[in-house]
């Protein structure tokens, strides 16, 4: 059963499986959530050096006196939160992320 696990279907027909399988089950969703969980830390990483270094440019950007915040960028503000909360998300999931 080792390495074939069908994330889809693990949960069914428990009570048929051998106190192994489930061990074995367990052990390699246990390990999948580790690689999903490294590569979320990984992904934070990145955000938070590409915010900060988006900030540090928009502060030399005010220091030299130039405009941050536009009309056009509150326009778009205003557009965002004026939409619908039911809205579809702007995030494709697909049913293999979900299992």
């Amino acid at each position: 059963m080792k390495g074939d696990l069908d994330l889809n279907n693990v949960l069914l027909d428990l009570s048929e499986k051998t106190d192994e399988e489930l061990r074995e089950i367990l052990d390699q969703l246990c390990d999948e959530e580790e690689r999903i969980s490294f590569r979320r830390r990984v992904l934070h990483g990145k955000i938070d050096i590409l915010r900060a270094e988006l900030v540090a440019r928009m502060k030399k950007q005010r220091e030299g006196g130039k405009e941050i915040i536009t009309g056009a960028d509150v326009d778009r503000l205003s557009e965002i939160l004026a939409r619908s909360l039911t809205s579809v998300s702007k995030v494709d999931v697909s049913e293999e992320d979900i299992f």
